[in-house]
């Protein structure tokens, strides 16, 4: 497989976010990935302190005409995560439009990060930016309940409202819309929260099929960082590698996530030592140390066909 994907996200020098979540997965399961990192961080900003540059959109410019002048912009797919700019994010939409206008079949992902739990973290100058010019550009998106609210202005309080707000996203662009986490209740139980994907695709004799997922993802009790940016990462390729199962590509996604996180949670109590939290650089991802799942998950969450 000779793939390869731009990813324009955060970069940080220790731990995992970002493109530092998602580059690694990605290269082991056989993506070539560039990356421009939209900053430049010592590390996630859950920790007490942190450093670092802002890449302003002068500069991501600048970087992707130098791409263009040695003719080397040739991308099979775009993804992108959090960006706190206006003008960032509106250079992005032309850079992902001008990759598409030379590659059709690119495809585009994005993870449209506006926040969670009710609360925006990002400027909301953003969100018409998002829903007006990013959402229509992308193909695949991975909001949570939420960012889904946001962009469509309906509220889900349901297994029914979750999917007319899918419908809705669909009729705004993307043919893949997955939300990665919902407030609504799981049949297994109050430690459960569930996720919905829909995916709209032409069978084979022409005609337009959409498959619906719901699956029920175990809570963990410890804030993890970069779990979305890897969940985006993985979603991309798994379904490429299914281009038409958004049931398995799911499944392999969401338990890729599980096998790191249970690895991470394990290795960060023991280091934290009995009865102590562990700190933020203790629950940084064990990204390395969980190749195998990488690349060959045991599927240990099921999805189940709405």
């Amino acid at each position: 497989m000779d793939c390869r994907v731009l990813s324009v996200q955060s970069h940080v020098v220790r731990g995992y976010v970002g493109n530092k979540s998602a580059s690694f997965p990605l290269q082991v399961l056989g993506f070539e990935v560039d990356t421009i990192n939209s900053v430049q961080f010592s590390n996630h900003t859950g920790y007490e302190h942190w450093k670092g540059q802002v890449l302003t959109a002068d500069e991501l410019h600048v970087l992707y005409e130098g791409i263009k002048l040695n003719n080397v912009n040739q991308y099979d797919y775009v993804l992108t995560g959090y960006t706190r700019d206006d003008s960032f994010l509106d250079t992005v939409v032309d850079i992902v439009q001008e990759l598409k206008r030379a590659n059709p079949s690119l495809v585009y992902v994005c993870d449209p990060v506006l926040g969670d739990n009710g609360a925006m973290y990002v400027p909301e100058n953003l969100l018409p930016i998002y829903r007006d010019k990013v959402v229509p550009a992308a193909d695949i998106i991975t909001p949570n309940q939420f960012e889904a609210e946001l962009l469509t202005g309906r509220h889900i309080s349901s297994e029914k409202d979750a999917v007319e707000v899918m419908k809705q996203l669909h009729s705004m662009g993307p043919d893949t819309v997955v939300i990665t986490s919902s407030d609504l209740p799981s049949s297994l139980g109050a430690q459960y929260l569930v996720a919905l994907g829909s995916q709209k695709r032409v069978r084979a004799d022409g005609t337009l099929t959409t498959q619906q997922i719901r699956m029920d993802i175990p809570k963990e009790d410890a804030v993890f960082v970069g779990t979305g940016d890897l969940f985006a990462a993985m979603l991309l390729a798994w379904t490429h590698i299914h281009p038409n199962d958004l049931k398995v590509a799911c499944e392999k996604t969401v338990s890729v996530i599980h096998h790191v996180i249970k690895r991470t949670i394990t290795y960060a109590n023991e280091a934290a030592g009995p009865n102590r939290k562990p700190s933020p650089a203790q629950l940084e991802l064990r990204m390395v140390q969980s190749k195998a799942d990488i690349e060959d998950p045991v599927i240990v969450l099921n999805a189940v066909v709405l």
